[in-house]
């Protein structure tokens, strides 16, 4: 025996004796686990003692035989174990009366030649009692494979493999031994290394058998990297192999046809390392043929949390798209949240891509087939599954542009308990890829967590507006008891005024006072915004009204331009809260426009009232816009502005049923719309009172809404 039978059986002691730990700490007190334990423990032992005798070059062959009988017959006890329901019964019985014959003959062999008993060489004696076993234990993992279920069988295939590796090799190797006389040194010490290939697999088969009480986890990193590190292993040797072929049969040439093989051999290697092609394959592959479930539950919780909680992204919600996204290796992916007053959900947020940089991606009207369908069947959408088969989503029409785009493939919904908050729009993960009912559940899950993140951040920011409401409310109490005092001055002096009204200081006072009052009630009136009250709906000429307001505001330059298209149109409306609304957005025009044109434009298209005011100023952006714009109290303006006119604005118009849109690039000007749906009731010949007095004369309505543009929200 040489240095490759001390190498051989040391690995397998090693790799058995962490196969030992690695069951003990794992076990939860059922036999069959207790006796894996033993199995491991005794091929352990047996390793050890051959990988000794090796390493001596003898032993007295008593403790070889034993060691080999010993090894048997512990995996015999596993066997037996697995085969007690489903094996005849002689046989679970020949198997213990044989193994406890071979280890007693071991014993009472040396006495055989004191009583006159003839026996055959120790190493022909050690060859069929190793054939006896291996072929007793290749029976019995037959029937145990045989009369499993389809799905005990997919459990046991690794066991399988692995036992009945090292039963066959010991099969192979005493049958040669038979054959030749001897047993061959060769393959005595090549068999350290063959039993070592059985560890992985039969704690792979321990690992999808939790019924034999042994909880043991194998990390999917260990078992990607050390297949890995064997695939390497075996590309090596065989070229190693094809070098030294190279080199013996090609002549004068062979030497450098050799150094060129191993050269080329090195970059494929390298490439093959580096291919996240042929990684993502071999993760599939090892997920799929090693373990039960598709993803390590807890790495994949983990790392969603770190990245939800991280501040990396300027936005929860794009923080939100890339937790979602890098579970499945998506590139990415879009958001739409539901906007119950729109009947929409609107596309917010995308990763890693901006949402402005995403061309054609368009609200989906809350009443669309696709919203109706996912919000009673609460499934996700495979967007190629649907290509092939549409009667699967009961037929559906998806939006053009998801069918436009053919990397945009899943679907899933944000459900809120039971209230669908939003969608998930996934793109296509890199290949392979398929959506199985693993990936599905595991979706809805983090989709449960995000759709209730987000919805604690907008109950988060509700309450914060909610508060700043309060604040500005204790704001204008404030100012009413400054102006209350104001009043109660100017009431003195009117008061007093008929005695004194000759009297010249009491007048250079009065008018003293006047100005305070003045001023006072000035700075307050700024301070207030002109907070408005409630008023009950009217028919409005809403031709009219734009025209007074445009009017209105020709003081002020740039003068806006008027178009009327729609004469006589009506709205139902607050005639002043509306002339304010208005009067806002054409005002903020001008605000932003200190050199250039303002343009109001009023149309009639498909029962509503169309309001454009364009300017040509310096702009928004998407961002601005998006995050900022509607905001209230969000004021660019410093204490000029307390930043709820454009706020108010757009609550108001969709208070009425109407809609806002504001389309804007920096540098290139604004697009504010304003969409009304025009008044249904004919007949309000009298209507016009809202724009005119009894006399006659048009009435002014009073503002009542801050004007600011695109420096203020």
């Amino acid at each position: 025996m040489g240095n490759a039978g001390v190498a051989g059986y040391g690995i397998a002691g090693t790799a058995f004796l962490f196969l030992t730990a690695l069951l003990v700490v794992s076990w939860r007190g059922r036999k069959v686990g207790a006796r894996l334990i033993g199995a491991s423990a005794v091929t352990f032992l047996w390793a050890l003692t051959l990988a000794f005798e090796s390493a001596r070059g003898s032993m007295p062959m008593i403790f070889v035989y034993v060691a080999e009988i010993a090894k048997g017959a512990a995996w015999l006890l596993v066997l037996t174990e697995l085969a007690r329901a489903t094996a005849p019964r002689i046989l679970i019985t020949g198997a213990h009366i044989l193994w406890i014959g071979l280890l007693v003959f071991g014993f009472a062999a040396p006495l055989l030649p004191k009583l006159n008993i003839p026996i055959e060489s120790p190493s022909m004696l050690l060859s069929r009692a190793g054939l006896a076993l291996a072929l007793c234990g290749l029976i019995l993992l037959e029937q145990i494979y045989r009369n499993s279920s389809h799905a005990g069988r997919a459990s046991l295939r690794y066991l399988v493999i692995g036992v009945g590796g090292i039963l066959a090799y010991d099969l192979f190797l005493y049958s040669q031994a038979e054959l030749m006389h001897g047993i061959s040194v060769t393959a005595w010490e090549a068999r350290g290394i063959v039993v070592t290939f059985a560890v992985p697999l039969i704690a792979l088969a321990v690992r999808r058998n939790p019924q034999w009480s042994l909880d043991i986890f194998v990390s999917r990193q260990v078992v990607f990297y050390t297949t890995t590190f064997v695939a390497v292993g075996i590309y090596l040797v065989v070229m190693a192999l094809a070098g030294y072929i190279i080199q013996d049969l090609g002549g004068t040439w062979g030497a450098v046809g050799q150094i060129l093989f191993f050269a080329g051999a090195a970059v494929v290697l390298a490439f093959l390392l580096a291919s996240n092609t042929l990684r993502r394959q071999a993760v599939v592959f090892i997920n799929k043929h090693f373990y039960s479930n598709k993803y390590d539950y807890r790495i994949e919780w983990l790392r969603f949390i770190r990245t939800l909680s991280t501040t990396t992204e300027d936005s929860v919600r794009r923080t939100a798209i890339r937790a979602v996204a890098q579970i499945f290796d998506s590139p990415g992916g879009v958001l739409f949240l539901a906007d119950e007053q729109a009947g929409q959900f609107v596309p917010v947020s995308a990763w890693p891509l901006r949402l402005e940089s995403i061309n054609g991606v368009g609200p989906i009207n809350a009443d669309s087939e696709l919203i109706r369908f996912v919000r009673k069947r609460q499934w996700i959408i495979d967007v190629h599954e649907y290509r092939r088969a549409p009667d699967i989503y009961e037929n559906i029409e998806l939006p053009v542009w998801l069918g436009e785009n053919p990397s945009l493939r899943i679907i899933s919904p944000l459900l809120e308990v039971d209230r669908l908050f939003g969608l998930f729009v996934l793109y296509d993960p890199p290949p392979p890829f398929e959506l199985t009912y693993e990936d599905r559940d595991l979706l809805k899950t983090v989709g449960r967590h995000v759709a209730t993140q987000l919805a604690q951040q907008d109950a988060d920011r509700r309450l914060a507006e909610s508060r700043q409401f309060e604040a500005y409310n204790r704001l204008t109490a404030f100012m009413m008891h400054d102006l209350k005092n104001s009043v109660a001055q100017l009431q003195l002096i009117v008061a007093n005024a008929g005695r004194h009204k000759h009297n010249p200081e009491f007048v250079d006072d009065a008018i003293e006072t006047v100005d305070n009052t003045v001023e006072r009630m000035t700075r307050l009136i700024e301070q207030l915004r002109h907070s408005t009250a409630g008023a009950q709906l009217q028919s409005v000429r809403f031709d009219d009204l734009v025209r007074n307001t445009v009017d209105r505001c020709s003081l002020r330059t740039p003068v806006p331009e008027l178009v009327v298209n729609a004469d006589g149109i009506r709205v139902r409306a607050d005639p002043q809260r509306l002339s304010a609304v208005v009067e806002h957005v054409i005002r903020n025009a001008q605000d932003a426009t200190p050199t250039g044109g303002v343009s109001v434009r009023l149309d009639e298209n498909g029962g509503r009232a169309i309001l454009i005011v364009k300017d040509n100023g310096k702009g928004m952006d998407a961002e601005f816009i998006r995050e900022r714009l509607f905001r209230p109290f969000d004021s660019t303006k410093g204490s000029k502005g307390m930043g709820i006119g454009a706020y108010q604005t757009r609550e108001y118009v969709q208070m009425l049923g109407g809609r806002v849109e504001v389309q804007s690039s920096p540098g290139q000007g604004t697009s504010f719309s304003i969409s009304l749906p025009l008044e249904q009731v004919a007949g309000a010949a009298d209507a016009d009172r809202n724009v005119a007095d009894p006399s006659g004369k048009r009435q002014q309505a009073v503002p009542n809404i801050s004007s600011h543009r695109s420096s203020e929200t």
